[in-house]
């Protein structure tokens, strides 16, 4: 054993989290006294004081610290491992969880990151696991020091833990690793392909024995999957905390698991710069929080879900097959449509109703817009019923001289539902003295950021899951300027909807073109025209043909 300074007193005065971060903070919050009962040969975990802490420490080795502030109060052992070796991550990971005590990182030039929270912790002994974990520790620290090589038989010798069979881990899978790590059921991690390490497989030194703390009840960490955050993930399971991984993605709205779990309200613990420093974290936990689902799960629509939707008005088959049979016929035959794609894609594929809310019409009307609005009460037995087997709707507008924002806000009821997004079709656009069928609509992309503004604010207000708002087009003509098109707001996923009809050798150029024109990051849709395209695709025409594959395919 290596003792680095003087012996640390047997009366270890033991340091608590006396306060969580608020929700810009990142560094674990302020630390207080701990109670002077506890035995100094047990880890002691503190449950953050507020209901949300993030921890956005974008370097590994501030991340571990900010962790180990933030659910624990004092321990008398913890793990240092080596900050550039993986397999001492991964065996130090294990470690830590089997003894319930922390796992910080480091390494050359990291010890006045790592030694102010040892002295916090009142750490007696360092496990250093790898080549170079000690050169973190001061040399007056007046810790005692154990080093052990990332070696599975050295660990387990030092430590008395029974680790099972070796687990060879392959990077992107490390941080899930970690997270499914339990007390009772250690597998000997390491990384996979990494070199056996050089020198004596020997540990120098002897751990002292150290109890278990108390598991700390409803806390859940929060994580990415990024192994950045891997020793923030081992410090929360050798506390006893949950951790939850997003599958690698930055927003906790993607998961369906995620979502149920932060609707039972627990203490929550963000770790990772990407997920804790992601844009709108805090209204995108608060609406995860809120617990509502989109059909298919998770809170976002692309690329998790395939929409594939039957076009038309309730009542009436001119104008699609939505309106061919009854609400209940419409309902399964959705669902049939649907499900020819199931074995197609990877996706989750849900059935769908696009509406066509307000129809473009041949004469002005009592208002003088071209327009006729469907009543939002003789809408919502057809919306509620499709919400509630499943289905997701679309209403479309065609809103003749008017604009899309005054017809969007008349059917705001309906939109506050989880299950309803927005369609704009500004082939229906008419300019002043213009009339359907003799011009195709236009429409400038201001009018439409008018409509993504409003329609992002009230999906953020009402906590609601991410909103469709699809765009129809099939000339670069009907939008104007749409690579100033607003697509900046998370509560929404744009689509461009491509809605050529007739040949399918002209529908791919018009599927190409728009391509070339339309601003990245928008989703796309297509339509397949049941009457009119020459000849009209079958399912695995359309996945085989379409390329690239299309989020939501409409029939028409």
């Amino acid at each position: 054993m290596r003792r680095l300074g003087t012996v640390a007193s047997a009366l270890v005065t033991l340091v608590v989290l006396a306060g969580c971060t608020s929700s810009d903070s990142g560094d674990g919050g302020s630390a207080g006294t701990a109670s002077t009962d506890a035995p100094g040969d047990q880890a002691v975990t503190a449950a953050p004081g507020a209901p949300r802490t993030l921890i956005a420490d974008a370097d590994p080795v501030a991340a571990a610290v900010s962790t180990s502030r933030a659910l624990f109060g004092g321990s008398p052992v913890a793990v240092l491992a080596a900050r550039d070796d993986p397999s001492a991550q991964l065996l130090g990971a294990v470690s830590a969880v089997g003894l319930g005590v922390p796992l910080l990182v480091g390494g050359d030039g990291t010890a006045d990151a790592v030694a102010p929270e040892l002295d916090r912790l009142g750490v007696q002994t360092v496990l250093a696991v790898g080549e170079g974990a000690a050169t973190a520790l001061p040399d007056d620290g007046g810790i005692d020091v154990v080093t052990v090589p990332a070696e599975a038989g050295a660990v387990a010798e030092v430590t008395g833990l029974d680790l099972a069979a070796d687990q060879p881990v392959a990077e992107p899978d490390r941080a899930a690793a970690v997270a499914a790590l339990a007390p009772d059921a250690l597998p000997a991690l390491h990384a996979d392909g990494a070199a056996a390490p050089t020198g004596a497989a020997e540990p120098s030194g002897e751990l002292p024995a150290v109890d278990r703390p108390e598991p700390l009840e409803d806390v859940v960490v929060l994580a990415s999957g990024n192994g950045d955050a891997l020793a923030g993930i081992a410090t929360a399971r050798a506390a006893g905390a949950e951790v939850l991984l997003t599958g690698g993605g930055t927003d906790p709205r993607s998961s369906g698991a995620v979502v149920e779990r932060l609707a039972q309200q627990p203490t929550v613990v963000v770790l990772g710069a990407d997920l804790a420093g992601a844009p709108g974290i805090d209204w995108k936990l608060d609406t995860a929080a809120s617990g509502t689902q989109l059909p298919g799960g998770g809170q976002l629509l692309f690329p998790q879900h395939m929409l594939v939707a039957l076009y038309g008005i309730p009542g009436s088959g001119a104008l699609g097959l939505l309106g061919e049979q009854d609400l209940q016929g419409s309902i399964a035959r959705a669902q049939q449509t649907a499900d020819q794609y199931r074995p197609l894609v990877d996706t989750t594929v849900v059935p769908t109703f696009e509406i066509i809310a307000t129809v473009a019409s041949g004469s002005a009307g009592p208002d003088g817009n071209y327009s006729a609005e469907a009543d939002v009460e003789s809408l919502r037995p057809w919306v509620e019923a499709a919400g509630a087997a499943g289905l997701y709707i679309v209403l479309d507008l065609q809103p003749g001289r008017t604009d899309f924002l005054t017809q969007a806000k008349q059917y705001q009821p309906l939109l506050e539902l989880p299950y309803v997004g927005l369609a704009l079709d500004p082939e229906w656009r008419l300019k002043p003295g213009e009339v359907h069928l003799t011009q195709i609509g236009q429409v400038g992309v201001d009018e439409i950021n008018g409509v993504v503004t409003w329609l992002a604010d009230l999906t953020r207000e009402r906590a609601l899951p991410q909103k469709l708002l699809v765009l129809h087009q099939f000339q670069v003509r009907m939008i104007t300027d749409i690579e100033r098109l607003d697509t900046s707001r998370d509560e929404l996923a744009l689509m461009v909807h491509v809605d050529g009809q007739g040949g399918q050798a002209a529908k791919q150029d018009t599927w190409r073109v728009l391509h070339q024109y339309a601003p990245a990051g928008v989703a796309w849709g297509w339509k397949n025209f049941v009457d009119e395209d020459v000849p009209m695709l079958t399912p695995e025409q359309t996945i085989e043909q379409v390329l690239p594959t299309p989020e939501l395919v409409t029939y028409q």
